[in-house]
């Protein structure tokens, strides 16, 4: 993994190298929304059809299908930032019934998320739209029982195996406090059309059945797009600084990377690896994310890029060092 340093390249440089890309165009993404929502349905159907076989059959195609909900929640993700189509006003009804899809409110994550991009790597604004990781300093600090539970939440088979149920089915159906009016009534809405939609297809399928081929998709789905976000974020040499000394720049090239991976993981992921060129300009809509890296030698210049295999190592990753200025283990700490 390469690793980066200060200076970067100034804001208008971006700026020029990527405001090409970041123009929706209709025609793409309503082709990419028809072939996979498509796609999406046949999945469904072969599932369904598999149950009269053997469930194990049913499993297994689970995984394609559950990688088209992955790529449909990046269509969701894009509506929140108004780059998947052209109008403001079709960004959010679209990304609404996307929502559904995916079990997620899109006013409140949307919101969240925003936030997100405003405090990436910034330690004194953590704690909303990201993956809680604490310092060395802030672990040691906590009461036996407290680091427990902070161990809990980082063990991977937690986080990536019971982390989609717990986020996608319960986390999910309740609002942030903090949050306004808005995103309850998103939260509200999307929760009567989850239950609405999943009513009739329990009607037309069988309630029993409904269950046997949803919750596989959401739950593998759900590890997926944690595990996509997870990387993206958490890694030895990842950007973090306290607010005086945090750079929106270096928070984007250094404290998210470009996950590369097989060209057809990267088609079901919606091109999210490229997380770098996201995080600098937003308003970039995912068909035009791989070409913004691609004819951008400035930005190639300045990524950190991880590959799969040396990703799997970075799962045990959970304590920011402010010491080293790197992310490190438990056993590290030991």
């Amino acid at each position: 993994m390469k690793t980066m340093t200060l200076p970067l390249p100034s804001p208008r440089e971006l700026r020029t190298e990527l405001d090409p890309y970041a123009r929706p165009d209709a025609r793409r993404a309503v082709r990419q929304l028809l072939v996979t929502l498509g796609l999406y349905i046949l999945g469904w159907a072969a599932m369904y059809a598999s149950l009269s076989i053997h469930y194990a059959l049913t499993l297994l195609l689970a995984i394609p299908t559950a990688g088209l909900l992955v790529r449909i929640f990046i269509f969701f993700h894009d509506c929140g930032h108004n780059s998947f189509l052209p109008s403001k006003n079709a960004n959010k009804q679209l990304g609404f019934w996307l929502g559904v899809l995916v079990f997620t409110p899109g006013e409140q994550w949307w919101h969240a998320h925003a936030i997100h991009h405003a405090t990436s790597s910034n330690l004194e604004k953590r704690g909303i739209g990201d993956v809680e990781t604490k310092t060395v300093t802030e672990y040691q600090a906590l009461s036996p029982l407290q680091r427990l539970g902070y161990r809990l939440f980082r063990f991977p088979a937690i986080m990536f195996l019971l982390g989609p149920i717990w986020m996608f089915l319960i986390q999910h159906r309740f609002p942030i406090p903090k949050f306004g009016k808005k995103q309850t009534l998103s939260i509200i809405w999307t929760n009567l059309a989850i239950l609405g939609l999943a009513t009739l297809l329990s009607l037309l399928l069988g309630f029993w059945n409904y269950i046997l081929i949803q919750l596989p998709i959401i739950w593998m789905a759900g590890a997926a797009g944690i595990w996509l976000f997870f990387i993206q974020h958490q890694f030895p040499t990842v950007y973090w600084a306290n607010d005086n000394e945090w750079d929106y720049t270096a928070s984007a090239l250094l404290g998210a990377s470009y996950y590369r991976l097989p060209a057809f993981l990267q088609w079901f992921s919606g091109n999210i690896g490229f997380h770098q060129v996201h995080h600098l300009n937003p308003r970039i809509p995912n068909y035009n994310l791989a070409a913004a890296y691609q004819n951008s030698p400035l930005i190639q210049q300045n990524t950190i890029v991880i590959k799969i295999r040396q990703s799997l190592s970075y799962a045990r990753l959970s304590l920011y060092d402010e010491t080293e200025k790197r992310m490190i283990s438990f056993a590290d700490l030991r």
